[in-house]
């Protein structure tokens, strides 16, 4: 070891571990790749990087591209006297509807983790870091499909769907797919300044720090578009009169039950209140005008029950973090 370093993480090499397994999302490994290689390329010194798997080899990514990667035999093996893991990364990905972890990755991060400097995962990954124990009490995200399920498996972490990534200490997560580059550049940030990572980021052609949550991205009303439920034909009469008396009351009124007994049965059918649904109905109908049409916001926000477009705004502000016409400059086919 250096005895010019006091420890492992006081300078290089900062070994950063992306772990790599039949199925994964090519993009969970390569978006995080490309981005601690492009600041390799303006800092040679800053980072080593290695793609490990459990067996090393060819791995088949999800996309059917194959990766080559190194065992975690391997890998073991090239580390130096007193050298540990600087950032561990564990993406995600899955052929089938449930996630199913590799057992011999997910022992060797319960094994390795504790003497990372950082543990991270992209997408799915998180359900390997809560396999391994390391998340329980945490606030954690993943992707906005795969946060239901990660809840129900592991009920002692708290899942946000919404946020882009989450630091918890030495813990990130982050949401799917392309956040793992969001993810990617933070730890740069944190490492290598603010500087180089707009340089990355610049490089990438992407936001060092993109605006907004998954909202942007998720279907909140899967539920509804599926046409199924108790309650699918009030369902359907909302999203096509958001401009009406959405109330609770009216609500209940339409289905012939009383105000009370409708928002118990509704909450215990849906899981949220109907102000929440009326909500992201009108959030959704904004969203997809801004994406779809030129109209103007003020001809929106009414279409959308929102009444003044000053409460278009600030719903915006307040659920996705951008404003409308933000919104619209990202998303807009316009």
């Amino acid at each position: 070891m250096n005895p010019s370093r006091s420890s492992p993480f006081a300078g290089p090499p900062r070994h950063i571990v992306l772990l790599a397994n039949d199925g994964m999302n090519l993009l969970d490994l390569c978006g995080p790749l490309q981005a601690f290689s492009t600041a390799r390329r303006q800092d040679p010194e800053a980072y080593r990087i290695h793609v490990v798997s459990a067996a090393g080899g060819a791995v088949v990514t999800g996309a059917g591209l194959p990766v080559a990667t190194e065992s975690l035999a391997q890998f073991e093996a090239k580390l130096g006297d007193g050298e540990r893991i600087h950032t561990l990364v564990a993406p995600g990905g899955s052929n089938s509807e449930r996630f199913v972890t590799n057992p011999a990755l997910v022992d060797w991060i319960r094994e390795r983790a504790p003497q990372a400097q950082r543990v991270c995962s992209v997408c799915t990954g998180a359900f390997y870091l809560a396999e391994a124990g390391l998340l329980d009490g945490l606030r954690v995200t993943t992707h906005w499909a795969w946060a239901e399920q990660l809840q129900r498996a592991y009920p002692a972490l708290q899942v946000d769907p919404d946020p882009i990534f989450i630091r918890q200490g030495r813990i990130w997560t982050s949401a799917g797919v392309t956040a793992g580059i969001d993810l990617a550049l933070a730890l740069v940030e944190q490492d290598l300044g603010h500087q180089k990572a707009i340089a990355v980021a610049r490089q990438l052609v992407v936001f060092v720090k993109r605006p907004g949550g998954q909202s942007q991205f998720s279907a909140p009303l899967a539920s509804q578009a599926a046409g199924v439920g108790r309650f699918a034909e009030l369902h359907a009469w909302i999203a096509a009169n958001l401009g009406e008396d959405l109330r609770v009351e009216s609500l209940a009124g339409r289905v012939n039950m009383s105000p009370r007994t409708f928002a118990r049965a509704y909450v215990a059918e849906t899981g949220r209140t109907p102000a929440r649904t009326v909500e992201l109905m009108r959030l959704e109908a904004a969203r997809r005008a801004l994406e779809e049409t030129s109209l103007p916001l003020k001809r929106i926000a009414t279409d959308a029950g929102y009444g003044e477009e000053q409460n278009l705004r600030r719903v915006f502000q307040r659920q996705l973090g951008v404003s409308p016409a933000q919104y619209r400059e990202r998303f807009s086919a316009h």
